[in-house]
């Protein structure tokens, strides 16, 4: 892929070749991901996470051995801008400090990974405060007769109770919806201390499955209202 990109962005061409084979591992998971938002499976959203971690390794040993056969690995020479892309954080900053040509580039991988750190916890915490609601609402009489009513609602569907929820397992998902989030913060220490290859591999991954999740999101709010909607002119018609 390097190659093939090289003669558009020379000496980063394999930087962009990181990237694309991440988004390239990224759709083909994206079924298994899909299978992990509805909830398909308990062990479906520990798949996505864990088939990466094979592809991860390699990365990071492609670009921290000093040789490969026997040979001198080629990789070591290729950059992002002015930063190798085998060079860790503290190498960077014995090259030319924090605001060097190597910082900068490193400074820059940073503030993007926590850009997307920050949108995630964000999105994150919005979610666990909207699944406590919904939940305190489904304990309530009012809201198991609601969920009765929409059950009826759909064609061939049985009428049931809502879930009734503890006030202390309320309290629970509340804590958990507060600390959760921060979680994706880790993803920065790690870049820190792995080659610039492997850290680009994380920005490019983390990325993606927050975007994917807001259009898995979007997708499955679209399809509550479609279903809503279409429930609602089925009552009406019926005698």
């Amino acid at each position: 892929m390097g190659r093939l990109l090289e003669p558009v962005l020379a000496q980063s061409a394999t930087a962009a070749a990181i990237v694309l084979f991440t988004v390239l591992v990224r759709l083909a998971l994206h079924p298994l991901s899909r299978a992990a938002f509805r909830g398909a499976t308990p062990a479906a959203g520990c798949l996505p996470l864990l088939l990466q971690l094979p592809v991860f390794f390699v990365m990071y040993q492609a670009f921290s051995s000093s040789k490969v056969g026997g040979e001198a690995n080629e990789l070591l020479g290729h950059r992002l801008f002015a930063a190798p892309l085998g060079s860790t954080w503290t190498e960077a900053l014995g090259e030319g400090g924090l605001f060097g040509a190597q910082g900068l580039v490193f400074l820059g991988l940073f503030g993007a990974i926590a850009v997307v750190a920050a949108w995630s916890a964000v999105r994150g915490r919005k979610a666990a405060a909207v699944a406590a609601e919904a939940a305190a609402a489904a304990a309530t009489p009012a809201g198991r007769g609601k969920a009765k009513q929409k059950q009826g609602a759909k064609p061939g569907a049985k009428a049931g109770v809502a879930a009734e929820v503890s006030a202390e397992q309320q309290e629970v998902m509340r804590k958990l919806g507060g600390v959760l989030p921060l979680l994706s913060f880790g993803t920065l220490i790690t870049a820190a201390v792995v080659p610039l290859a492997a850290g680009l591999y994380l920005l490019t991954t983390t990325a993606w499955s927050v975007a994917e999740r807001i259009w898995l999101q979007y997708r499955k709010e679209r399809a509550e209202r479609a279903e809503t909607v279409a429930a609602g002119g089925a009552v009406r018609s019926s005698p």
